[in-house]
């Protein structure tokens, strides 16, 4: 009895076992169906979305770039269509497939190579080097290298930028007797055949061909079979500038299709997001303001078919860049442009002028310090050719020579150690037996008469006095403290913006160069222009400083952004004052002015500001440097109520003789330029 009772036990034992062994299996297998139904039923269509994003690629195309108008509308820098050539590379051609094609496209559409540039061809180079066996001396334009760099770079001494480095240096060696070596027909397929595998690994799409015909484009819609990975972007577009030079190297320049970002920003442009296929601005405001006139890419979506061709799906429209509005008057800017062109055409390298080969001009509103016009040429003396150069006003420096004599009467009378109307005798000065004087003898003159006349020797006597020395004939000059006293004159100098940048709104502006000595006479050089160094834009700032009554204004181009064919302000760049001269100074600001007025009104700055209807101030600054003559003029008007100002500048423009010619900028400048601006603006 008690072992059938044991039996029973384990039965019921194994019974429980196996029902829980059975109860597990099902559970099991429940999870395991409602996984299933999970993935398969519920979640299907995300993960169905995430396989495509794994084995798909993103694929990037630069927007349409926004406009830049000038002040009243006119379009300076548009963007019209242009239908390219494009290549998305299938993910089954080989090196064989990429060179047949590329030769295919060269026999069949128009490839110029007058559109290739000297990058291009390089690369072509090394690219038709790069066919040979890798056994050839040759290969990949190795040759080029020296014994030494090919070792190097075979055994890794480079390290991890060997390529880039090989790169650089094959590029600064390649040059027209290498280029040469091609066929035209070698050059084109090389040139096709680089853009075609350029970012290949990245899947994204390259332009072949930029602006093609409309015959090439039918040809391509129709024999599209012939040309896999080969497609037509009837949304293309490319950058054009339909007043030519006018302004041209401010405007700047955007990179073409071809050409996606610059090598020398490609790391800054990577950094904000930009991928290598982009147009890009690459220098002037067309960089500057990149961001806003660049837009919103366009997103696609690239996967491949059976074939191994990309199929693009598009997830994110292109959206077009902002549109520009500068403070630029087109008018007043050709107008500048001519005159600068004839001038310095008509006089450069002539008699008493044979150094002068350059001229500048800025025009600011001086009211808020906006840039109304600015322009600039350079000439080659031997040849005459002419090189546009208005970014020559905030990249050069100039010897500004007397014109800065305004901030020199001012920074006396706020330090009182002159007075207002106080008179000294401007007579020769003889210290520690060198003789120091004005261009001639002008007597007693006051702080306003001695800004008409440019007076040198009231000016000295500033310097003196504000070196805590007095003069005595024929002693030297007791300094105390030289280098302090350089420094007080450099602060009120650089309250009116001369010496430091002015913040313009444009790359690769200059700051100065500060001139240097260890003799006391260097204050009195400093005192009338003659040892510091400024841009002519700094002048003009300078000039803007007085006008407006002490506001130092941060000059600039752009005025305000807006939404493509819209009126709506998306940014607005309006007045920006960086500092302001003290109010209990004022009345020797209206001192300087009214030595400004003087000097044009009595025609010490020439006749030619004199009699153009308007009032104008100004003051003169000829400057020597070694045998030549740097001339500048430096005002504003009308001089009641200033609407403009201006600098001009003309470097080494005379003789540094007794028969020193005339200053250019008073003469043959800014008489037209000031009268052409009141014709614009009437009531200003």
């Amino acid at each position: 009895m008690k072992r059938a009772n044991q039996n029973v036990s384990v039965d019921q034992v194994i019974s429980n076992r196996i029902l829980i062994l059975t109860l597990t299996i099902v559970v099991c297998f429940l999870v395991i169906f409602l996984r299933l139904f999970y993935l398969q039923i519920i979640s299907y269509n995300d993960y169905t979305a995430k396989r495509e994003d794994y084995t798909s690629i993103k694929q990037y195309t630069s927007a349409p770039r926004g406009q830049i108008y000038d002040c009243k509308g006119r379009i300076l820098a548009k963007t019209v269509v242009s239908h390219n050539i494009v290549f998305t590379s299938p993910n089954n051609f080989d090196e064989d497939d990429y060179e047949l094609y590329a030769k295919r496209i060269v026999k069949v559409f128009s490839v110029s190579a007058k559109d290739f540039t000297d990058e291009d061809k390089k690369q072509a180079y090394i690219t038709y080097k790069s066919f040979l066996s890798p056994s050839d001396s040759e290969y990949a334009a190795n040759h080029l290298l020296t014994a030494k760099e090919f070792k190097q770079y075979k055994n890794g001494a480079w390290g991890g930028d060997a390529e880039s480095k090989r790169y650089q240096i094959l590029m600064d060696r390649i040059g027209k007797k290498q280029i040469g070596e091609m066929s035209q027909a070698d050059l084109k397929m090389c040139v096709i055949y680089q853009r075609m595998v350029a970012k290949q690994s990245t899947g994204q799409e390259n332009v072949v061909l930029e602006d093609i015909s409309d015959d090439d484009v039918a040809y391509l819609v129709e024999h599209k079979t012939d040309f896999p990975g080969f497609d037509v972007d009837f949304g293309g577009w490319k950058r054009e500038y339909p007043y030519g030079e006018s302004l041209s190297d401010v405007l700047g320049s955007v990179t073409t299709s071809t050409q996606g970002l610059p090598s020398e920003l490609s790391s800054y442009y990577l950094s904000k997001g930009y991928q290598y296929n982009a147009s890009v601005g690459k220098s002037g405001l067309e960089y500057q303001y990149n961001d806003l006139l660049a837009g919103t890419p366009e997103i696609a979506k690239i996967t491949y078919d059976s074939k191994g061709l990309a199929q693009k799906e598009v997830i994110q429209e292109a959206k077009k860049g902002y549109d520009i509005h500068l403070s630029i008057d087109i008018d007043l800017q050709s107008t500048l442009d001519n005159v600068l062109k004839n001038t310095l055409s008509e006089n450069g390298g002539t008699k008493n002028r044979e150094n002068f080969q350059s001229l500048f001009t800025t025009v600011l509103n001086s009211k808020d310090g906006s840039v109304l016009a600015m322009s600039g040429y350079q000439m080659d003396l031997d040849t005459k050719e002419m090189t546009y150069f208005a970014s020559g006003n905030y990249m050069s420096l100039v010897n500004p020579g007397s014109c800065i004599k305004g901030a020199t009467v001012y920074m006396g009378e706020s330090e009182h150690v002159v007075s207002p109307g106080e008179v000294i005798v401007d007579k020769v000065m003889n210290i520690g037996g060198q003789e120091f004087s004005s261009y001639e003898e002008h007597g007693p003159v006051d702080d306003v008469s001695a800004l008409q006349v440019s007076s040198n020797v009231y000016m000295f006597n500033v310097a003196i006095r504000l070196a805590g020395s007095s003069y005595v004939e024929k002693e030297p000059l007791a300094v105390s403290d030289l280098q302090g006293t350089l420094n007080l004159m450099r602060s009120y100098y650089s309250m009116f913006g001369l010496g430091n940048k002015t913040g313009v709104d444009v790359p690769n502006e200059s700051s100065s160069y500060m001139g240097y000595g260890s003799e006391p006479g260097m204050l009195l050089n400093y005192s009338i222009g003659q040892f510091d160094m400024y841009t002519p834009l700094q002048l003009a700032t300078y000039g803007t400083t007085i006008a407006s009554g002490g506001n130092l204004y941060e000059p600039h181009f752009m005025a305000y952004a807006t939404e493509v064919n819209s009126s709506e302000v998306i940014v607005s760049n309006g007045k920006k004052i960086k500092s302001t001269l003290p109010e209990k100074n004022a009345q020797y600001l209206e001192r300087v002015q009214q030595g400004f007025k003087a000097c044009v009104s009595s025609g010490y700055c020439g006749d030619g500001l004199k009699d153009i209807g308007v009032e104008v101030s100004a003051k003169t600054g000829t400057a020597e440097v070694g045998d030549y003559t740097t001339a500048n003029l430096v005002g504003y008007a009308p001089s009641s109520s200033p609407a403009m100002s201006f600098a001009c500048s003309a470097p080494t423009s005379s003789m540094n003789t007794k028969n020193v010619a005339p200053n250019i900028c008073t003469t043959a400048v800014m008489p037209e330029v000031v009268k052409t601006y009141f014709e614009l603006y009437p009531a200003s």
